[in-house]
Formats: C-alpha cells, sequence, structure tokens
C-alpha cells in the first residue's frame, strides 16, 4: 500500500487518548490502534504530550487528523465538555504543532465520525442529507449535505420541553434513570421527529456503542427518515479524522 494512501488518525476523549495509521482507499485501520489514558489534568500541553507519544510510536511525521470533544472553529477548541477547561479558546492547532511538531488538523468528534460513516459506512454513497448521531454521554451529531460536512451542528443540545434534550435522551440517561428500551425508544422518538422537522434529513445514522444493540431499541423508534446503525463503531473517529486531514 502507497503511503499516499495512508492517513493517521488521533481520536481524544475524556478518558482515552487514542491513535491509528488508516488505509484511506479501504476505510480500514491499517495498524493496531494504540490508547493511552487521557493525562488528568488534561490541560493542551498535557494532551498534546500524549498526541506525541502516539505519533512517535508509529514514526509518522506528515500532516494528521484529530478529533476532539468539542465545538473546534478554525482549530480553535470553543467549548470542553470532558476535558479540562483550559480548552476553551484554546488554539489547539497552534499546541500541538508546538509540542509535537507535526501539524494537526482538528474537528469535532462526531463531525469526524459522521464523514467516516458517509465516506465508508452506513451511508456510503448517499448523495442527499445525512445526520449522525452518536448517543453515548451526550448526544454529537454530524451533518454532512451532499457529501459536504456542515461544522459543529451541536444538534444534541436543541431545547425541548424546557430542558437541554440530551440529559434525557442520551444513553446516560437511559443508564441513569434504568429505563426500559420501549420508554428510551419513546423519549428518541420525540428527539428525532424534533429534528425532523428542523432539517428534513433524508438518513439517520446512529453512532455509540448502543448502535450495537440497535434491533433491541430501533422498534420502539417512530421517524419518518430511514433510521440505520453506524458500521464503522469505535473506530469511526479516527478514520474520519485521518480523511478530513488528507482532504
Amino acid at each position: 500500500m502507497s503511503r499516499k494512501h495512508v492517513g493517521l488518525g488521533i481520536d481524544i476523549g475524556g478518558s482515552g487518548i487514542k491513535g491509528a495509521p488508516v488505509d484511506l482507499e479501504k476505510g480500514k485501520l491499517a495498524d493496531e490502534r494504540l490508547r493511552i489514558p487521557t493525562p488528568q489534568p488534561s490541560t493542551p500541553e498535557a494532551v498534546a504530550e500524549v498526541v506525541g507519544q502516539i505519533l512517535d510510536h508509529f514514526d509518522w511525521k506528515d500532516p494528521f487528523g484529530c478529533t476532539f470533544p468539542a465545538v473546534v472553529q478554525h482549530g480553535v477548541t470553543q467549548t470542553a465538555a470532558n476535558v479540562d477547561k483550559t480548552w476553551i479558546g484554546a488554539d489547539a492547532h497552534h499546541v500541538i504543532k508546538h509540542v509535537t511538531g507535526r501539524k494537526a488538523l482538528v474537528v469535532n468528534d462526531a463531525d469526524a465520525a459522521g464523514m467516516a460513516e458517509v465516506e465508508y459506512g452506513a451511508a456510503k454513497g448517499h448523495k442527499g442529507t445525512v445526520l449522525v448521531s452518536t448517543l453515548g454521554t451526550g448526544i454529537g451529531s454530524a451533518l454532512v449535505i451532499g457529501g459536504r460536512l456542515v461544522p459543529n451542528t451541536e444538534l444534541g443540545h436543541v431545547e425541548l420541553d424546557g430542558v437541554d434534550y440530551e440529559t434525557r435522551a442520551a444513553d446516560s440517561a437511559r443508564e441513569r434513570e434504568d429505563l426500559s428500551w420501549e420508554d428510551w425508544g419513546a423519549r428518541l422518538t420525540r428527539y428525532y421527529q424534533h429534528i425532523e422537522n428542523l432539517l428534513w434529513p433524508d438518513l439517520i445514522v446512529v453512532g455509540g456503542g448502543v448502535s450495537k444493540k440497535f434491533s433491541r431499541w430501533s422498534p420502539y423508534v417512530s421517524t419518518r427518515t430511514p433510521l440505520v446503525p453506524a458500521e464503522l463503531l469505535n473506530e469511526a473517529g479516527i478514520i474520519g479524522a485521518a480523511l478530513l486531514a488528507h482532504e
């Protein structure tokens, strides 16, 4: 496999930072991924040091892609949900390049996963409006229209029934309240029907760990839009980051 068809993606999360080279023709990892626990406190410099360790492990000298659990606007991290608050307003591109000596494209984690699903996964070849929705601690979203990403949509934070609705419909809410699949499905129906009325997507792809149990809860979700499980699962962020950096 020629080097020009290989990228490298790193997925920064609140508990772990993982990365691997990616075969960009197949949309698959080209080597076993390396995971290192996220340093505490997870300051920009400390996280960048771990990113550098992953790059060194794979002897990677070229530009690479990096996901981050926040709004990322032109390389600046504007929010910080599960990482140190010093990330708010940080120039992530500058910090990572300064610490690692290599250039990174930093993107929102849901956006990276969404692009991977559109390019290689459940929405491959789809030319319409695709919403990729990740159900986990919160609700992440990626909106892709005609193959082009609309970055930082943050659709998990829509206000419904007087609350930020991810507090009721995320997978963490299901676990916290010990909801049955049916009761959780009713909340997801409320959420997705609201999003449908705002955006009229052609396809909704659901990611996050619970997508592995799609057949157990999806019968209780009613949408007019086709609803399908994500295919790339835990590797989507790494693959999408490598793809976006390569492009």
